[in-house]
């Protein structure tokens, strides 16, 4: 795919759009999510906290790995080790990354190669996203009890006639980037292919890596496509396929054969996976009825030589379906059921949901639903959600909203976790505990303010703690501790969209998030304050603009051994600048951590210094 990629020219423009719900600074209270209740509900009656992020959005931001964009969102923050490539994670109000389900046009990119199941975000490119919803907190009912939260992701879509986008980008660590994406549609079908190549030489990812210093590089080959048939009245079939190559070079690893320490490491990532659905749709009612398939394979390597390979596989079935009761009064309910291959281990979960959407009057609307699982090795749990928001209608058309929701969850140990603590590179304590399912619970309460005028304010206050949190021993590399007691992260988010004028628009958002362990202690890698303000300036409309975004996070921890080291505060700035050559042609350029900022997000791991972009995009037709 490599080879077929090269050449291929386009674009990608940037942005500072920053909020939760809605992220543009004049969008509608009423636009349209599906994340939180698994159907099109309008975003004034929900009242759990949705991060969304549209393709006008996605465009104007511009980096490359998508986890750059999502850690501008509320509640959001990251780690990497390294540049582009390494190892990254997400965490969502200062839980793991594997407790963020993640989904792209419905195919869950959960990896169970990986010892928590999660997804490997470094290798997800936010060329062809075309729509994010991020559903913060513990809350993911309908997905499943182990679903603190939901990032939902959608490729590019044209409703009507077709559009073409062809990009080129290079810059600094010999990067480059080549996108095409063609998308169609009109009213029988929709249909839509990328395929992307992105390289790097990258940087000296190890700090302790002085003698070699080689730089650690990257290479992503990316192709998905999605087609949806309207066959009948009523009725759609969709079919997704995604194929994703990556190649990671890094440091500290063990040759085979001499066993020593060397940095000529490789690790490789092939993932394929496929969707396909049958949708019916109508005005009272909704069913759908979908299989998924994800296949995972690893290889690591030292001086060439495979050190560990590993495969793993995710089917499952999943239906969804909703029914109008009464005028206020909609079910929705469902079914599922996954296995997770890992080599020879093999462990079945089915779910089963159903969800009361009621809107008692006008400006009251509440939720609640039960889901019960039952796990191959830990047996039967039942969790649930409540949720109520409240409308206010003030002068001017402007809006207040009053929300509150709460959330239970629970995750079985996962069948690595449970085999490595079983198995010969375990040792005491790790090898004597015998683990259990975690248990969680989240809430929050929070307060929207919308004005005519194109401002948009919103306060969160959330509070969600896990309880018998398992984790690696990072001290002792025994295997998985499991902690007796509750770990917790609590905390605030603030977030604001302002529309000073036509062509000047700002956005901000804070957060403050105290996460702990059940010792007390901070959980690592989680900063307790974090930032962001963004402005985009429309200089020349619909011709040429500028962004600039400043990200800030303070007060984080890691370890080292056994010690726990502080993380400096940092502040990062990008800007980016695009400008339409021609109706069809745009040229951009971007500058990523400007001020040449030293800092660390993983201990003992550079970050990229000072980067500049330039690239080019040709579009035809209009989505």
């Amino acid at each position: 795919m490599k080879a077929a990629t090269k050449g291929w020219l386009s674009a990608a423009v940037l942005t500072l759009s920053t909020t939760s719900f809605a992220q543009s600074p004049s969008a509608p209270i009423e636009e349209i999510v599906i994340t939180p209740n698994r159907i099109n509900v309008p975003l004034k009656k929900l009242a759990t906290s949705v991060s969304v992020l549209d393709e006008a959005s996605m465009q104007r931001y511009g980096n490359v790995n998508l986890v750059t964009v999502l850690r501008q969102l509320p509640g959001v923050s990251a780690s990497n080790s390294g540049g582009a490539g390494q190892t990254t994670t997400l965490r969502v109000r200062g839980e793991e990354g594997f407790r963020t389900l993640t989904m792209l046009d419905g195919i869950r990119l959960s990896d169970p190669s990986n010892p928590q199941i999660n997804t490997q975000l470094e290798h997800l490119l936010s060329s062809g996203i075309g729509r994010v919803e991020l559903l913060r907190g513990p809350q993911g009912l309908g997905y499943g009890a182990d679903a603190g939260g939901v990032l939902n992701l959608s490729s590019l879509r044209a409703a009507q006639g077709m559009h073409a986008t062809l990009q080129s980008e290079a810059g600094a660590n010999d990067t480059q980037l080549y996108n095409a994406q063609v998308q169609g549609g009109n009213s029988l079908i929709d249909a839509s292919v990328q395929a992307s190549d992105f390289s790097t030489a990258g940087i000296n990812a190890f700090v302790p890596d002085n003698t070699l210093a080689d730089r650690d590089g990257y290479d992503n080959q990316t192709l998905h496509g999605r087609v949806a048939l309207k066959f009948a009245p009523h009725w759609q079939a969709e079919v997704v396929a995604r194929q994703v190559d990556g190649s990671t070079q890094f440091d500290n690893c063990y040759d085979v054969n001499t066993y020593a320490l060397t940095h000529l490491c490789n690790a490789q990532f092939d993932q394929q996976a496929t969707r396909a659905a049958v949708q019916y749709q109508s005005e009272r009612s909704s069913q759908q009825l979908s299989f998924s398939s994800t296949d995972t394979e690893r290889d690591s390597l030292a001086n060439g030589v495979s050190t560990f390979t590993t495969q793993g596989e995710l089917t499952r079935w999943d239906y969804v379906g909703s029914l109008q009761l009464q005028p206020q009064l909609q079910a929705v309910y469902g079914a599922d059921h996954e296995r997770a291959t890992l080599e020879q281990r093999e462990r079945s979960n089915s779910g089963y949901f159903a969800e009361l959407l009621w809107e008692v009057t006008d400006a009251w609307i509440t939720s609640a639903g039960l889901r019960h699982d039952d796990n191959d090795d830990f047996g039967a749990h039942t969790t649930y959600r409540l949720s109520s928001a409240y409308l206010v209608a003030l002068a001017n058309n402007d809006q207040l909203k009053w929300q509150a929701s709460v959330g239970t969850g629970f995750r079985a140990p996962s069948p690595y976790e449970v085999a490595y603590n079983r198995g010969a590179f375990a040792y005491p304590p790790a090898s004597a505990v015998t683990l259990q399912a975690e248990q969680s619970r989240g809430g929050e309460a929070g307060v929207e303010y919308t004005a005519r005028a194109g401002w948009q304010l919103q306060a969160v206050l959330f509070n969600q703690y896990i309880d018998d949190l398992i984790e690696f021993d990072l001290a002792n590399y025994s295997g998985y501790l499991q902690q007796a007691g509750r770990s917790r992260s609590r905390g605030v988010e603030v977030s604001g969209e302002f529309k000073l004028s036509e062509a000047l628009s700002l956005s901000s958002n804070y957060t403050y998030n105290d996460s702990t362990l059940a010792n007390g202690n901070a959980r690592l890698r989680r900063p307790k304050q974090l930032a962001n303000v963004g402005v985009n300036w429309q200089l020349l409309p619909q011709q040429l603009q500028a962004n600039a975004f400043v990200r800030f996070a303070s007060n984080s921890v890691d370890q080292n051994g056994a010690q726990r080291v502080a993380l400096p505060a940092y502040a990062v700035l990008d800007v980016n600048v695009s400008y339409a050559l021609a109706r069809d042609w745009q040229l951009y350029a971007r500058l990523e951590n400007a001020l040449d900022r030293q800092y660390r997000e993983v201990f003992n791991y550079h970050t990229v210094g000072r980067t500049a972009f330039v690239g080019v995009r040709w579009m035809l037709g209009a989505r």
